[in-house]
């Protein structure tokens, strides 16, 4: 009796472990589900936004300008940062000011990338921490989750309620 209790004990440990490292595989190497939060890229994706993200185009080297990724914050290793792409390396990206007056230029050397906000008034991003490794990109995100929406009747010019049909 011992013997089957151990051995369907032993059984689950190794069903778990081994069920645990596809999940890892899976959402390490191929892509997973992610919430984004914070303004700075609205209006394209707004705070608490369920996106899908793939992770085999940063093992590929096949992130292009125009992308939104997922990145490892270069200030905070800890959080995520949500971006676009703006400039791969050997490309020169123009910056300037939030006052415009002082516009510079930088070139993203190779290995890293630039990212860039949509928001650009409350983004931050390249133009603080400069061009970042290639290395802290974990995915590129290629789908974004439409939240239901609440339909409830709206008021007409002349205040009366009307209703969709």
């Amino acid at each position: 009796m011992l013997r089957g209790v151990l051995g369907k004990s032993f059984r689950l440990v190794g069903y778990t472990i081994q069920y645990g490292c596809i999940a890892h595989c899976a959402f390490e190497y191929v892509g997973g589900v992610v919430m984004c939060s914070g303004p700075s890229m609205e209006p394209t994706i707004q705070n608490s936004d369920i996106v899908f993200a793939e992770n085999l185009s940063r093992h590929f080297y096949g992130i292009q300008r125009g992308d939104i990724v997922i990145a490892k914050s270069p200030s905070d290793p800890k959080s995520n940062i949500c971006k676009r792409v703006i400039g791969l390396e050997g490309d020169k990206i123009h910056t300037s000011s939030s006052s415009d007056f002082f516009k510079s230029h930088s070139y993203v050397p190779m290995g890293h990338v630039w990212l860039e906000g949509d928001n650009l008034q409350n983004s931050t991003d390249s133009r603080y921490y400069g061009p970042i490794p290639y290395g802290l990109i974990r995915g590129r995100i290629f789908f974004k989750y439409m939240k239901p929406r609440i339909y409830e009747p709206m008021e007409t010019a002349s205040g009366v309620r009307a209703s969709g049909g």
